[in-house]
């Protein structure tokens, strides 16, 4: 396997990055996954409990616990969901408002000094690069798979189509 083929070097940027990003970002001092659940939770607003775990494609349990130790913590509320009485709905509060977008502000400046290390054409031809991946996962199903669809690409299953979940 060469480290240049495409795939292999996307697979080890997104790696590599991943890594990067949890280490400075220490993960609010918390767990990666208390992590996940609240960067979600900022870029979506409140969710069920069983979409929220979706959408991060964690188990239930791991998303159940993870919620409760937020909860003490004053990150997130946890409640009856009044559209499903079925399932409780998970709320940032201001607390956990101000945590997302400190952590937030964190991995952008990480990102930012990254970028700012590469020549000004390096740079913009990473950016050009970055935007025209960004639309090719927003269009590729198994990036968008179990996700509500957006208002801005609404897409009807085709006849053949399969659930991914």
């Amino acid at each position: 396997m060469s480290e240049s083929a495409p795939g292999s070097l996307l697979r080890e940027v997104a790696r590599l990055y991943t890594r990067a990003q949890r280490v400075v970002a220490d993960c609010c001092r918390t767990t990666s996954t208390q992590c996940h659940l609240l960067t979600e939770l900022g870029r979506s607003g409140p969710l069920p409990l069983s979409e929220l775990g979706t959408r991060v494609s964690l188990e239930k349990s791991w998303v159940s616990r993870a919620v409760e130790a937020m909860a003490a913590r004053g990150w997130v509320t946890k409640e009856p969901n009044p559209q499903d009485a079925r399932s409780w709905l998970v709320t940032l509060t201001a607390d956990g408002e101000r945590t997302v977008q400190a952590l937030n502000q964190t991995l952008d400046d990480h990102a930012e000094a990254l970028l700012a290390s590469l020549s000004p054409h390096q740079r913009d031809a990473v950016e050009t690069s970055l935007l025209t991946l960004l639309k090719a996962l927003r269009e590729d199903p198994a990036a968008t798979c179990c996700l509500p669809p957006s208002t801005e690409a609404l897409r009807e299953p085709t006849p053949d189509s399969k659930s991914c979940c």
